[in-house]
């Protein structure tokens, strides 16, 4: 029965997605933690729109991974962007494909498939490198450090993925870094919802903004 719970609400989040508007130049992909909110109009998509003054496209879902181990179709984070050609697509993910608390003991054999040390190889490059060669522009948004996990195994490994992320950045221009835990505090728990991992209206807007204050840094004409 929870299983079920959970696949119909994914489900439901799916049904309330904005999809991809006509001329859409932002698109936003990832999971949860950019999916949030959603229902209440203040997802991150919602928020972007609201401050760059522009339609923004969402197909972000609760649950996706980006190696497709949570399930397949927009759950494969891959999938997602397949086919996107918008001028930037702004995403995350690795978080569902880590597992719950970064304590099974394939956890280091699994960050290194989603993405090498150099940042250069796995599947995360992978996914970047297949919207680059269409010309796509990538806004990669870092994890924040939830409440429920600061302090666990999971702060080191997602420390790693940052460091990691942050260098297969710097090798391409076309790909612009953000970290979220600048903005979003696990000592603000106004920022984040009841489960204490994803984020409150107000945390997913500090994330829009960031990510909105990221964009117009590195392509002026959006602002246009």
């Amino acid at each position: 029965m929870r299983l079920f719970t959970v696949f119909f609400l994914v489900l439901l989040t799916a049904a309330c997605g904005r999809g991809v508007p006509d001329g859409a130049r932002i698109v936003v992909a990832g999971d949860s933690v950019m999916a949030w909110n959603r229902g209440q109009d203040a997802g991150v998509a919602d928020r972007l729109a609201q401050q760059l003054s522009q339609p923004v496209g969402d197909v972000s879902l609760p649950y996706a991974s980006v190696t497709g181990s949570t399930g397949s179709g927009p759950l494969d984070i891959s999938r997602q962007v397949r086919s996107l050609s918008a001028r930037w697509v702004v995403m995350n993910g690795g978080a569902n494909d880590l597992g719950i608390g970064c304590s099974g003991t394939e956890t280091g054999a699994i960050l290194n498939r989603l993405i090498s040390a150099d940042g250069q190889s796995g599947a995360i490059p992978e996914v970047v490198a297949g919207l680059r060669a269409r010309g796509v522009r990538v806004l990669w948004a870092d994890y924040y450090t939830s409440p429920r996990y600061a302090g666990t195994p999971c702060g080191r490994v997602y420390d790693q993925m940052a460091g990691r992320t942050a260098r297969m950045a710097a090798a391409d221009a076309g790909v612009v870094y953000v970290d979220m835990g600048d903005v979003v505090s696990p000592n603000d728990l106004s920022l984040f919802a009841r489960d204490r991992i994803h984020p409150s209206p107000a945390g997913s807007a500090r994330i829009s903004t960031l990510i909105a204050e990221a964009l117009r840094r590195a392509d002026p004409a959006l602002a246009r």
